[in-house]
């Protein structure tokens, strides 16, 4: 059997995760990153994207806007801004994720991060397959 770490998801809403996974693919802010147990401790901001989780029942998958995730040799915590889990993500809040993301962009100062980050969801859109 594989080795494990404790994973745990939750967003200012509610928990939405907490199990032993194998491996969990983080949509990090400087680039995509693999945890597994052993792991450096490290701490990454997250950009718009798709998490990914494998754990013995499967992979399981969530939709982040941001965040943090908190990463050491036995556990991986994410602190999402908004979560939602794959399976019930719907066309139209993701609709809604997105015209958020361009609002926030046309009264932004930071106006390269506001683009990066629709486009990070545009991008999040097509890995979901919605």
């Amino acid at each position: 059997m594989a080795s494990t770490v404790q994973f745990d998801l939750v967003s200012p809403e509610r928990r939405l995760a907490s199990f032993a996974a194998t491996e969990v693919q983080i949509p990090g802010a400087d680039g995509d990153m693999t945890a597994m147990e052993g792991h450096a401790a490290t701490i990454t901001s997250l950009r718009p994207g798709v998490l990914r989780v494998v754990a013995a029942d499967g992979e399981k998958s969530f939709i982040v806007t941001g965040g943090f995730a908190e990463i050491s040799a036995t556990g991986v915590s994410v602190l999402a801004e908004q979560a939602v889990p794959l399976n019930e993500l719907t066309a139209a809040t993701l609709d809604a994720l997105v015209a958020d993301a361009c609002e926030a962009a046309a009264v932004n100062s930071d106006k390269d991060a506001a683009d990066k980050a629709v486009a990070d969801l545009y991008a999040m859109r097509a890995a979901a397959g919605i």
